[in-house]
């Protein structure tokens, strides 16, 4: 049991629409300035065990990267101290450039 779920780039293109979440780019500083998901917050993953607190226990978080697999080691970190409503964005930003959804 992973603790997280996958989503795909259209569940996220219509969850951005209508929900209230919390979507966080756990790439490095240097990816982010390249490009970013609207509404997109950055908190590198090597970041994550020292601010994890700041995100909301309750709160509905998705964590994406370039590609999947750093999102998908957050989710499963997010998970496993106590967070609830985790997602890992599958394909990563790479998926949502390549979809033709905007970039901030």
């Amino acid at each position: 049991m992973t603790g997280f779920r996958n989503i795909t780039v259209d569940e996220l293109a219509m969850r951005l629409q209508q929900d209230d979440l919390k979507l966080i780019d756990v790439r490095t500083d240097a990816e982010v300035l390249r490009g970013k998901i609207p509404r997109g917050d950055s908190l590198p993953l090597h970041l994550l065990p020292l601010r994890l607190t700041e995100l909301e226990k309750t709160a509905t978080i998705i964590f994406y990267c370039q590609m999947g697999g750093r999102s998908g080691q957050a989710a499963a970190f997010a998970a496993a101290n106590g967070y609830a409503d985790v997602y890992n964005l599958q394909g990563g930003i790479a998926a949502w450039a390549d979809a033709g959804l905007p970039l901030a």
